[in-house]
């Protein structure tokens, strides 16, 4: 909470002490602030007096003003920072590559989730990334209350863009792209164009402001260098080419259902 009803008293030295205290009121509470020199005391107290006649409001917990408050940071999820990506790379894509870059996104996404007590069936997660928050121009509609439900629990167990630092979770959510849903290995040309779909926005700023601190190099290695998969069997080359230039036969995102699993 805030106040403009503020005091500010003389400095005062008591005896025995060699700190000079700064004294003022805030909506009927005391506050102090004591300083080994009477120049720091006199400076600090000349910025409450300021604040004061400019009329700023003091926040009530702290006692100074509310603009010296540092704001709390803002956390963005990785759901979040995909679907700000997604929106900015649309309108600059062919349909099939609209198609997959939501794919990619609608795969790679649910991995990088806290673990809850509920969470939705897999195929229903997915079909409301792929159908709706991957999918710009169907966000002006109202979703339905099955979508609705599956983005709420994304909304609250996305990871914070922070947290993607770590290569072991990046690497554990990549590794996620070279198996179907149902376990079998996926095709070697899905992966090679997932791939670069799902982890273009580590370098590449979102509408939001943020961008992803997600290690690329480190993950995608060099671009010759083939790249293989820990839970299965599969290898594929590291693409180092953007998901405008991929060359899948991806379905349009119009129609989720056909993207129910991970294989071409």
């Amino acid at each position: 909470m805030s106040s403009f009803n503020v005091r500010v008293f003389a400095i005062r030295r008591r005896p025995g002490h060699e700190a000079f205290e700064v004294r003022w009121r805030v909506a009927g509470r005391d506050k102090s602030r004591s300083f080994m020199t009477r120049a720091l005391s006199d400076s600090y107290r000349a910025e409450l007096v300021h604040a004061a006649r400019q009329g700023q409001a003091f926040d009530t917990a702290t006692g100074e003003p509310a603009a010296w408050v540092a704001p709390e940071p803002v956390t963005v999820t990785w759901y979040q920072h995909a679907m700000a990506y997604a929106e900015m790379k649309w309108p600059h894509l062919a349909p099939h590559s609209r198609a997959g870059l939501a794919d990619a996104l609608a795969t790679v996404t649910p991995l990088l989730t806290r673990e809850t007590g509920r969470r939705p069936p897999t195929g229903r997660v997915r079909a409301a990334l792929y159908g709706y928050a991957f999918n710009p121009p169907r966000r002006s509609r109202a979703p339905d209350p099955v979508t609705v439900s599956a983005l709420a629990w994304l909304e609250r167990a996305s990871l914070p863009v922070g947290q993607l630092s770590d290569p072991r979770v990046i690497r554990a959510a990549l590794d996620r792209l070279c198996v179907r849903l149902d376990g079998s290995p996926a095709a070697a040309n899905t992966i090679t164009r997932k791939r670069p779909c799902s982890t273009a926005p580590s370098a590449t700023p979102s509408n939001s402001g943020c961008c992803s601190p997600i290690p690329s190099r480190s993950l995608r290695g060099q671009a010759t260098a083939p790249v293989s998969c820990t839970t299965s069997t599969c290898t594929a080359p590291t693409a180092m080419k953007t998901s405008s230039a991929s060359g899948s036969k991806t379905p349009s995102p119009q129609t989720p259902a056909a993207h129910h699993g991970h294989g071409a």
